[in-house]
C-alpha cells in the first residue's frame, strides 16, 4: 500500500500559535515564566530555537533491534530522518519529547524535537531540530520518568538519579543528583515532588512522597504488594499492585493514596503489569493474561475486564473511544469498553504476530494520540496510521528502510 502523504503547512499554524501565546501570556502570574520571568510574551515550555504551532507536532521514533538502525518519522511532513545507529538496543521508551534507547551498556537519549506543554485549559505545541543528547548509565531494568522540571533515572537495583529537565532541553545530560536510599520501583515526578515506593524487608511496599532532593515530606497510608506498572494521569499517579492499583493524588499540597481494587482474586499472570494509554488520559489499559484486556477508568475508580482474542498489544484514547487490540490473527480489533462488544476489525496487517507474541522478537505496539493510532509492522517494514474513529480505517501507510521493531510517539 503506497504512502498517502498529508503535509500540513506550518505558516498558518504558527500565526495561530502566536495569538494563542499572547492570550496565554496574559494569564500568567508575574514571574511565572520559567525561561524569562521578565517577559510576559514567553510561554511556558518555550526553548530557544523552537517554533510554536497551533496543532500537535507528532513524530515517531523507530528502532531496528537487529541492525541498530534508528529513524524519526515526522507525521506532519511525512519525512523520515536518519539518526545514529545504536547496536544492542533492546527497548525504546519516551516521556513525550525525549526518546530513551535502552541497551546493555546504558541508555541513549535522543531529543525528538517535538513536545507539548499542557496548561490545563489549553496546550502549547512546539517543534525544533532533532538532536543527540548523550548516554545515561544503567543497563537492563533501568526506568526513566519525567515531568517539566526533572527526569529521574531509576536503576534495576533501586538507586535513583535526578537530572534537570532544563539540561536535557539544552542538549546536555548535566550532573545528576543521587537520591538517598533505594526504591521498589520507578521514582515518578509528580506535582513538583517525587512519588516513590519503599519497602522494609519482605513487607508490602509503601508510598513515600519526596521533595526534589529526596527528602521524605509525606507518607500517605498505603500498601502495595508486588508493585508492577505505573502511569501518570490527570487524576494522579497510578501504581499497579497485586490486588489492583494505588492512586496517589495531590490536592492543595496534601497527598493521599487510594486503593482501586480488582474486586476479585486475580492470578498473578492475569494482573495488570504494564499500563498503556494516551498521554493525559485517565483511562488505562493492560493485558489481562493471554485473552483479555484490563481497562482501568481512574475517574470512576473501576476496573473492567474485556474478553478478546489472543492479545499482542492494546491501547485506547480514552472515554468515548474504542479499546484497540492487536491480536495474533494479525488484525487490529476495536471493542466497546463498556459492553465488551467487538465494534470493528481490520484486514490482517501483520504476518509474524504469533512469533512476536511468543517473546522471540519485540511485539508490535499501538501508540495513540487525540485523533490517530499508530501500529508498527516490523516484518513489512512499515507503520500504519489508523483512524480509530472511522471503523479502524487505515489513513496512511509509511514504508520504511528498517524493521521498526521498536516505536514510540512524541509531541503529544
Amino acid at each position: 500500500m503506497p504512502v498517502r502523504s498529508r503535509t500540513r503547512p506550518l505558516a498558518p499554524a504558527l500565526l495561530s500559535a502566536a495569538l494563542l501565546t499572547a492570550g496565554c501570556a496574559g494569564q500568567q502570574d508575574a514571574g511565572s515564566g520559567p525561561e524569562n520571568p521578565s517577559s510576559s510574551a514567553t510561554p511556558h515550555g518555550y526553548v530557544e530555537g523552537a517554533a510554536e504551532a497551533a496543532e500537535q507536532q507528532s513524530r515517531l521514533l523507530l528502532g531496528d533491534r537487529g541492525t541498530g538502525d534508528t529513524r524519526v518519522l515526522d507525521l506532519i511532513t511525512g519525512k523520515i530522518h536518519d539518526t545514529v545507529r545504536r547496536a544492542g538496543v533492546t527497548e525504546l521508551t519516551t516521556d513525550g519529547r525525549f526518546g530513551y534507547f535502552h541497551g546493555a551498556d546504558g541508555t541513549h537519549v535522543l531529543d525528538s524535537g517535538a513536545w507539548m506543554v499542557d496548561h490545563g485549559d489549553h496546550v502549547h505545541y512546539y517543534r525544533a531540530k532533532i538532536q543527540e543528547v548523550g548516554q545515561l548509565p544503567g543497563g537492563p531494568g533501568t526506568s526513566i520518568r519525567s515531568d517539566a522540571g526533572a527526569t529521574v533515572v531509576t536503576a534495576a537495583d533501586g538507586k535513583a538519579d535526578v537530572h534537570s529537565r532544563a539540561d536535557l532541553e539544552k542538549g546536555t545530560l548535566g550532573t545528576p543528583a543521587r537520591l538517598p536510599g533505594t526504591y521498589a520501583g520507578p521514582v515518578v515526578p509528580y506535582a513538583e515532588h517525587l512519588i516513590a515506593l519503599t519497602r522494609d524487608g519482605d513487607a508490602p511496599a509503601k508510598v513515600a512522597v519526596l521533595d526534589r532532593s529526596g527528602k521524605r515530606v509525606a507518607a500517605p497510608e498505603s500498601e502495595c504488594e508486588d508493585p508492577r506498572g505505573d502511569a501518570v494521569t490527570r487524576r494522579g499517579v497510578v501504581l499497579g499492585c497485586a490486588d489492583g492499583a494505588l492512586l496517589v493524588r495531590e490536592d492543595d499540597g496534601t497527598f493521599t493514596a487510594e486503593k482501586i481494587a480488582y474486586g476479585e482474586d486475580v492470578p498473578k499472570k492475569e494482573r495488570a503489569a504494564r499500563f498503556r494509554h494516551r498521554p493525559d488520559s485517565s483511562t488505562l489499559t493492560a493485558a489481562a493474561g493471554g485473552n483479555a484486556v484490563w481497562v482501568l477508568d481512574v475517574t470512576k475508580r473501576a476496573w473492567t475486564r474485556v474478553e478478546t482474542g489472543p492479545v499482542v498489544a492494546a491501547n485506547t484514547a480514552g472515554e468515548g473511544s474504542p479499546l484497540l487490540v492487536l491480536e495474533t490473527d494479525g488484525a487490529l480489533h476495536g471493542y466497546d469498553m463498556s459492553t465488551g462488544k467487538e465494534t470493528a476489525v481490520t484486514e490482517p496487517l501483520l504476518t509474524d504476530v504469533p512469533e512476536a507474541a511468543t517473546g522471540e522478537a519485540p511485539a508490535p505496539v499501538i501508540e495513540v494520540d487525540r485523533s490517530r493510532a499508530y501500529l508498527n509492522d516490523p516484518a513489512g517494514r512499515r507503520v500504519y496510521e489508523i483512524d480509530y474513529n472511522d471503523a479502524l480505517r487505515v489513513a496512511r501507510t509509511f514504508d520504511l528502510d528498517v524493521r521498526p521493531s521498536l516505536m514510540v510517539e512524541t509531541g503529544r
